[in-house]
């Protein structure tokens, strides 16, 4: 589903410009795609957050530009100001709603696995999975129901169900969550351990033999 976002051109560049632009509540950005000349523009720096919140990442917006005429367009990337977790600055890529475009879409785990509730530790190695479809058909997210999975057993990207507008990208043998028996995780901290020892020096002198 396509939402709609108020954006309004700028044009001064100006450090001092940028600057009253964001404490006008509002975050510059610029809009771009491909053979499409980049426009600078800003954007409601609440309702683009809330956007993202409720529609997804890889939410379709129409960008409704001032003085001109409305994109539809993806949030490409952000910058974060790290001391006041404000945003700073957006990119918007404008998409071909005919083309199919890569996308990393979210994974989510639904239940809880009955190899948990035996005594098992659920791994989730990916967190994200890479996705093709056109811009329309890209799911919010990917669930996957693990209550039935077992100690020993797992999913990997073959068990998924295949959407019929999107496919997978990843490699059909990549595991994305698996429930393995406890003392596994401790054989593995045991390993890690040994590896960060300090290694002995062949050939010195032990404590006895000096």
């Amino acid at each position: 589903m396509t939402v709609k976002l108020k954006a309004v051109s700028r044009e001064n560049q100006a450090h001092s410009a940028l600057k009253g632009i964001r404490e006008s509540g509002l975050v510059p950005g610029v809009v771009y795609g491909k053979a499409k000349e980049s426009k600078s523009i800003a954007v409601d720096s609440i309702e683009l957050v809330k956007t993202v919140r409720d529609e997804g990442r890889n939410a379709i917006i129409s960008l409704d530009i001032e003085n001109d005429s409305s994109v539809d367009v993806m949030l490409h990337d952000y910058q974060m100001n790290p001391i006041k977790d404000e945003l700073v600055h957006v990119d918007f890529y404008i998409v071909n709603m005919s083309e199919e475009m890569d996308v990393e879409v979210p994974l989510h785990l639904v239940g809880e696995a009955q190899g948990s509730k035996d005594g098992g530790v659920l791994q989730q190695p990916m967190y994200e999975l890479q996705v093709r479809a056109k811009p329309g058909d890209i799911p919010e997210e990917i669930s996957i129901d693990v209550s039935k999975l077992e100690i020993g057993d797992s999913i990997s990207i073959a068990d998924l169900p295949t959407g019929k507008n999107y496919e997978f990208l990843d490699d059909a043998d990549t595991t994305v969550v698996t429930v393995v028996p406890p003392d596994t995780i401790e054989d593995i901290e045991e390993e890690e351990t040994d590896e960060n020892a300090e290694p002995e020096l062949v050939g010195a002198e032990s404590e006895e033999e000096k």
